[in-house]
């Protein structure tokens, strides 16, 4: 059951949001129209200390603990109810190929004793490489969009403390470079994306993608008890071959469930389907 703005239960609703890398920018408006819900960035704690994507501080746990400890941290500086979190990860791309920026936002409401989770996934903008010249700083420059996605560099590799990051002009790289070459040993430059929301506007269009999935969720409301948050929790393989017609891994349906109480519904994929390619059959094709 899908419920309208007039009905939802975030509707005039204030969201804490811990963040100092502006992903409120594509978040607050989406929230609001959607919803509502007005999310107010709250000031005053450094979220890098939680885990940066430089590598100097590590982050603690898993992904979705980190988004959740965020939207707590949010709830506990700010005194209100809701409390949004968000946290980024890059792993390698499909097949090894490139790399692929995975997107987890958690809300977290106190009153209604509820958690609801939104993801997204798409294609990132994160490249490194180890130059020496300006021809290759460059031509890797080049390659990773630069100057609409900031970069990062250092001397040595990528573990040498001496970071400049944020770097968003022809100006500031030139100058940044020629330091970390005067400063490496062997005049070794590590340059690479910089990750960070606001200076990424790929993983900043992923974000909202996940913002756009938790909203989704808020307006699902749970059919036995009226929780907002019901949503695909799994997906339920065994779409028939259509060859020899035995079940694959392929997905036939997915499984909902409720983020409050224990109901759980199976509902067939309308929009897949009908049959699975024999190539992905165990029998057909073992």
């Amino acid at each position: 059951m899908v419920v309208s703005r007039m009905d939802t239960a975030f509707g005039d609703r204030r969201i804490a949001f811990l963040t100092q890398h502006g992903k409120e920018r594509v978040l607050a408006p989406l929230f609001l129209e959607e919803l509502g819900a007005r999310v107010e960035v709250v000031h005053g704690f450094d979220t890098d200390s939680l885990g940066t994507f430089t590598r100097e501080v590590p982050r603690e746990g898993t992904q979705l603990a980190a988004a959740r400890r965020k939207a707590e941290i949010a709830i506990e500086r700010s005194g209100l109810e809701l409390g949004l979190g968000s946290e980024g990860a890059f792993v390698p791309g499909p097949f090894g190929l490139g790399s692929w920026n995975i997107e987890v936002l958690v809300l977290v409401d106190r009153a209604r004793a509820i958690e609801v989770v939104g993801r997204a996934h798409a294609a990132g903008r994160h490249l490194h490489a180890t130059v020496r010249t300006r021809e290759e700083l460059d031509a890797f420059a080049a390659r990773a969009d630069f100057p609409s996605h900031a970069l990062v560099i250092r001397p040595n590799d990528e573990r040498d403390p001496r970071i400049a990051k944020g770097i968003a002009t022809e100006a500031d790289l030139a100058s940044a470079f020629e330091r970390a070459r005067g400063a490496a040993a062997d005049g070794a430059v590590f340059v690479e994306s910089e990750l960070r929301a606001h200076l990424n506007p790929t993983r900043m269009a992923t974000i909202e993608a996940a913002g756009r999935d938790l909203v989704a969720r808020l307006r699902c409301a749970c059919p036995a008890c009226g929780a907002a948050g019901f949503g695909i929790v799994r997906a339920v393989p065994g779409l028939p071959c259509g060859d020899c017609g035995a079940p694959t891994r392929e997905a036939v349906a997915d499984e909902f469930a409720c983020v409050r109480c224990e109901h759980v519904e199976i509902r067939p994929r309308a929009d897949g389907p009908a049959e699975a390619s024999p190539a992905v059959c165990d029998y057909c094709n073992p």
